[in-house]
């Protein structure tokens, strides 16, 4: 048997024992034939990419008809292969996500911005009907990224910068950070290779200091924690290098100045136990202010879960702390493939919990919920801007009067509140209140505080509201109402 293939079995069956690796033979054979004749810019055989791209959704840890369309992924695009020879070779299931992926592949996202807003329908259509659709894409991407340096330098740039518009960010709001750090990192040095190769020199310079930093963190944080019997590992990584950039434009600061390029995780057995690890290290590090985010109390929209926060030790070094169970840990390694397997488990019947999965397929919704939404937009450049905000992590959590945590990107105001609380408050919307004083319906609300929503009974969107509403939601509802009560 093949060596590649032989591999590649090995990094299914491994995960999954019992996995039916029968259509992912042939599969394999199929591609390579189909692909025979084909080579890419680097003058590699084309297959290989395929093969490539089956591979790195393994780390995903998704199902064998999964990595088996992958092998698949440009068989309707670039062979003579058509749709019924694959459905009937391989069935409806694989057959489909890849007419998927090939859907995706038609769309041209470096067009003019009315263009680009319909393809970016097509591939959001795409991707509802199956959510593995996209993961194809993303790993599809990843690999072209990887090995970008053969195109010409016109399309590398058009490809980098696609990425950075749309792939990392739907990697982000599909929880899948590994992705999204090594596609920004990637394309950042495409884009910017002056600025990332400066970058890149500055961190090589601290690497052995950075290594240093981690071990000393290491048993400082064993030896602390340790002694409170909780079960813990330490666990760190460097912050991309593309984050680095971005805190320094954000924070207007040279590299020497970020102190807190070091992540440093505690990952433990239960949420408590979590808590408990916060409270030893609050008791012993200075704390750095503004820094502490709970995201196991309210996770983040992609079901991300983690504390954070900063500390400083007393020789005034700097790091951020993340702790997390296992489970977060895990989703946070491989964001909606971990739902989306658990899914099949419950369905094999290997883990139980039907609210689980409940939750899960609400959490994935998302898409067709901006599916439903994007018909309500005439104007393009509207529709790509609110579709960026959908998919962007700078997010905030506003309480409602009675302590209902609300959800929502950073710089949404009170009119997408109210309409994230229910549509029926947003359209009777005519005031509101935060931390007891009235307010503008344009103000940018802070995460931590509650807001009271006015209504009157007569009262009803206006126009000028789309002047300042960022969710998807609030413009469509508001686009929605304006319509139906057209003089």
């Amino acid at each position: 048997m093949d060596e590649k293939l032989d591999t590649l079995i090995s990094l299914i069956t491994n995960q999954t024992p019992a996995a039916d690796i029968t259509l992912l033979k042939k599969a394999y054979a199929f591609s390579s034939r189909a692909h025979a004749d084909q080579f890419r810019a680097s003058g590699e055989r084309y297959f290989l990419h395929c093969l490539a791209v089956a591979v790195i959704l393994t780390e995903l840890k998704l199902d064998a008809n999964t990595v088996t369309a992958a092998l698949l992924h440009d068989t309707l695009e670039d062979s003579d292969v058509g749709a019924e020879e694959l459905r009937r070779e391989f069935g409806h299931e694989i057959a489909d996500m890849v007419e998927g992926v090939t859907k995706i592949n038609s769309c041209n996202f470096a067009d003019s911005e009315s263009a680009q807003a319909g393809n970016w329908r097509k591939m959001l259509l795409a991707i509802s009907r199956d959510i593995r659709v996209i993961l194809i894409k993303l790993a599809d991407r990843l690999h072209n990224l990887r090995t970008i340096r053969y195109l010409p330098p016109a399309r590398q740039r058009a490809v980098a910068t696609e990425t950075l518009n749309l792939y990392a960010p739907f990697a982000q709001r599909l929880g899948i950070y590994r992705w999204k750090s090594e596609m920004e990192d990637l394309s950042f040095a495409v884009i910017m290779p002056d600025e990332y190769r400066t970058l890149h020199e500055q961190w090589e310079l601290r690497r052995g200091v950075n290594a240093q930093s981690i071990e000393i963190w290491k048993k400082l944080l064993e030896k602390i924690m340790g002694h409170a019997g909780i079960p813990f590992r330490f666990s760190a990584r460097p912050k991309s290098l593309y984050g680095i950039y971005r805190k320094m434009e954000r924070q207007r600061k040279q590299f020497a100045d970020i102190e807190d390029i070091i992540g440093l995780r505690l990952i433990t057995d239960t949420a408590s136990n979590c808590y408990a690890l916060l409270g030893i290290a609050r008791n012993n590090f200075a704390g750095v202010k503004g820094s502490f985010s709970d995201y196991i109390a309210m996770p983040k929209m992609n079901m991300y879960q983690s504390i954070h926060t900063t500390i400083r030790d007393r020789s005034g070094a700097v790091a951020e702390l993340q702790i997390r169970t296992e489970e977060m840990h895990r989703r946070s390694e491989y964001g909606v493939a971990a739902h989306w397997r658990y899914k099949e488990q419950a369905g094999l019947g290997i883990v139980s919990g039907e609210s689980g999965i409940e939750e899960i397929d609400e959490k994935l919704d998302w898409l067709k919920h901006v599916i439903e939404w994007q018909n309500e937009f005439t104007d393009s450049r509207e529709f790509l801007e609110t579709f960026r905000t959908e998919c962007m992590f700078e997010q905030i959590f506003v309480f409602t009067p009675k302590g209902k945590v609300i959800k929502l990107p950073k710089n949404a105001t009170p009119v997408d509140f109210a309409y994230a609380v229910h549509a029926a408050i947003g359209n009777s919307c005519c005031g509101a209140r935060v931390g007891n004083r009235p307010v503008p319906l344009d103000t940018h609300l802070q995460s931590g505080e509650i807001c009271e929503i006015l209504i009157q009974k007569n009262a009803h969107p206006y126009e000028h509201w789309l002047a300042f509403v960022i969710t998807a939601k609030a413009r469509s509802r508001i686009r929605r109402y304006l319509r139906e009560h057209r003089a």
